[in-house]
């Protein structure tokens, strides 16, 4: 859990502290913006080669290899004095968490019996899910009154407990060999709906929420120190949202799904519908964040349910396409601001999460278990 925190913190920390690298390095802000934005195209990019180069690699040396890897980068970026190192040490970072969220699932869920597999996924994602609550604005809080790389060595020093730990405790087999390496329920088709589902609800909700804080303030009204406020409602709904999903997931794996799918689409159109109104749009950016967070980690919940082959395998597919959404709907929103406005980005992020849905609730039904009942994971 610790480890997912520290990693999504490093993912994010330079949201918080654009305009403080920018002046450190000398560049632009839209310059370091690209060290999120290349960080989540690597994701998408290397999850899966990575996650098929070191299949047969016991997971304890594994997971040793990438917080090894975030310390390293951590202090490389710390110490970076030109833009170009500063980028070669996010791309590191990003590599290593393209294989940690593929290899951290099995792992963990492994470690439990299997019908409490949804409350350790839930418990994983709401430690990640802090690191928007916690440990970005913690990070900011910081860097503002010290220095930009202060925060970035402090992750190191949480990487280096993470990777003492694992190292010394975490058992070591051969990964074919662990309880959660292979799906409960394979199935090819189920496995398909869902990894495509994932990806148009990521590009749904990252084309309205990549420009969140523009909507905010200048279609609700909101002035920069509530929108700033808001953020951080949005960050605390997300983390109710992966805590109230987590608890039921073991048990409504499916519906847990579709629900968050389908209040992530009320939340996007509910905001393009009635953002004008100030009540309405925090009422609506209530409901996008609770949803956010939640759709990725039952997702990866399925994952571990239908994957056809290797569970590490299919949360890597996963996480790519996912990320890969990240990006495309980011670029969705670039695409139709200029065309139609902020509230345009949000219509079109809501359709597209509504497709998602539809991809859900139109996908066949997993085969039948033995004389014709359903898996107990899926109902």
């Amino acid at each position: 859990m610790l480890a997912a925190l520290t990693f999504n913190t490093a993912e994010n920390l330079p949201i918080g502290l654009l305009e403080l690298i920018a002046g450190s390095l000398r560049v632009s802000v839209s310059a370091v913006g690209l060290l999120v934005s290349g960080y989540g195209v690597t994701v998408a990019l290397a999850s899966l080669p990575l996650a098929h180069l070191t299949r047969a690699v016991p997971r304890r040396h594994v997971l040793a290899g990438l917080l090894a890897a975030l310390v390293v980068s951590s202090l490389i970026a710390a110490l970076a004095t030109s833009y170009g190192v500063l980028l070669g040490a996010r791309l590191l970072t990003a590599l290593a968490q393209a294989l940690f969220w593929a290899v951290m699932g099995p792992v963990a869920v492994g470690l439990f019996p299997s019908e409490v597999r949804g409350r350790v996924v839930g418990a994983l994602s709401v430690a990640g899910s802090l690191a928007l609550v916690l440990g970005v604005p913690a990070g900011t809080w910081l860097g503002r009154r010290t220095d930009w790389r202060v925060p970035v060595v402090l992750l190191a020093a949480l990487g280096l407990v993470c990777l003492v730990t694992i190292a010394v405790l975490l058992p070591t087999s051969r990964p074919e060999d662990e309880p959660a390496a292979h799906g409960t329920g394979p199935d090819a088709r189920r496995f398909g709906t869902v990894l495509l589902a994932g990806a148009l609800s990521a590009t749904g909700a990252f084309a309205g929420f990549t420009y969140v804080v523009t909507f905010l303030g200048d279609v609700s009204g909101f002035s920069p120190g509530a929108v700033g406020a808001l953020l951080v409602v949005f960050g605390l709904a997300c983390l109710a949202g992966v805590s109230v999903t987590g608890a039921v997931l073991d048990r409504f794996p499916r519906a847990a799904l579709s629900t968050a799918v389908a209040t992530q689409a009320v939340g996007l159109l509910g905001l393009y519908a009635a953002g004008r109104a100030p009540v309405a749009a925090v009422v609506f950016l209530v409901l996008m964040g609770a949803a956010l967070g939640p759709v990725f980690m039952a997702t990866q919940n399925e994952m571990l349910h239908c994957a056809p082959g290797r569970t590490d395998l299919a949360l890597a597919a996963n996480s790519g396409a996912y990320n890969a959404g990240i990006a495309a709907g980011a670029a969705l929103g670039a695409l139709v601001l200029p065309l139609s406005g902020v509230r345009g980005a949000f219509l079109a992020g809501g359709l597209v999460t509504g497709a998602s849905l539809a991809v859900l609730l139109g996908g066949r039904p997993l085969s039948r278990g033995v004389g014709g009942k359903r898996p107990a994971w899926e109902e």
